[in-house]
């Protein structure tokens, strides 16, 4: 297992993190398979979106905020429910596949660490899963 941190600047980002799983991967020395990326957080989760235009990213934020407001009529009293219930819409793992040693995603894909509850220093665990011939 490899693991790397991500800091991010704001209560709420889309930070963009193929960078640092094309380098866990290259630790890892993956080849062919799959690359699992796990956050072992619960107030911040993983997502492939567009990279190439901001205000997509823009734009998720603020859906999840319409959706799901940071004061609510929430009974968890931490301040912070709103990221909790976003989490579970993005979810915590992702699994790309990975051929001749390159994460393989679309045109205008990247990966994301989505921040609910930040600022923060996050971690993110990548395990490579070798193909099966």
């Amino acid at each position: 297992m490899y693991s790397f941190s991500v800091a991010t600047t704001a209560r709420e980002q889309m930070a963009d993190i193929t960078r640092e799983a094309a380098a866990a991967l290259a630790a890892l020395g993956g080849r062919n398979g799959a690359l699992l990326l796990f956050s072992p957080h619960t107030t911040c989760g993983l997502t492939i979106n567009e990279g190439a235009d901001p205000s997509v990213q823009r734009d998720m934020i603020v859906a999840l905020k319409r959706l799901i407001p940071l004061h609510g009529d929430y009974l968890h009293a931490e301040g912070n429910s709103d990221a909790h219930l976003k989490t579970t819409l993005t979810g915590t793992s992702l699994l790309v596949i990975v051929e001749d040693g390159a994460i393989k995603l679309g045109t205008w894909q990247r990966i994301f660490l989505c921040e609910y509850d930040g600022p923060r220093r996050r971690t993110v665990w990548a395990q490579f899963l070798p193909a099966q011939d």
